[in-house]
């Protein structure tokens, strides 16, 4: 397990660079937080620090939106806040993007916890006051 911490939001690029050294070569990563803890804007900093041009935004209403590196990698970002029954995610290809995708970033993980492959990576953002503490651990 990591821990990061950040204690302002102009360490993001710190914050970007370091977790992806250490979990780069993952492909699965499931965000926890509870609401305006920050899971978008991590993602975003993730995306930014892999040269990803479009706006990163979170798919609340899209549920999925899809970016690609300036290498043609795949990114998919998942938001599943406003899923109600697991049949909703397969709609969106979810089976496919885990074959094809290079890296599949989640929001909301635990209204689809059945459907993350067997290894992934668990993010948890907690805030403490001003200061938000990610922590990363490998599962499976």
């Amino acid at each position: 397990m990591r821990t990061y911490k950040l204690a302002d939001l102009n360490e993001l690029p710190r914050l970007a660079d370091a977790f992806l050294k250490d979990f780069g070569n993952n492909q699965v990563f499931a965000f926890n937080a509870p609401m305006g803890a920050g899971k978008t804007t991590v993602i975003k900093a993730l995306c930014e620090h892999m040269e990803i041009e479009d706006l990163v935004t979170s798919p609340t209403f899209a549920i999925l939106n899809e970016y690609y590196t300036p290498d043609n990698r795949l990114i998919c970002h998942y938001d599943f806040y406003r899923i109600e029954k697991p049949e909703e995610i397969m709609r969106t290809g979810f089976d496919e993007y885990l074959e094809m995708a290079d890296m599949i970033f989640i929001e909301w993980p635990e209204k689809a916890r059945d459907l993350l492959p067997d290894k992934y990576i668990e993010v948890k953002i907690k805030t403490d006051g001003e200061q938000r503490i990610i922590t990363a651990e490998r599962k499976g």
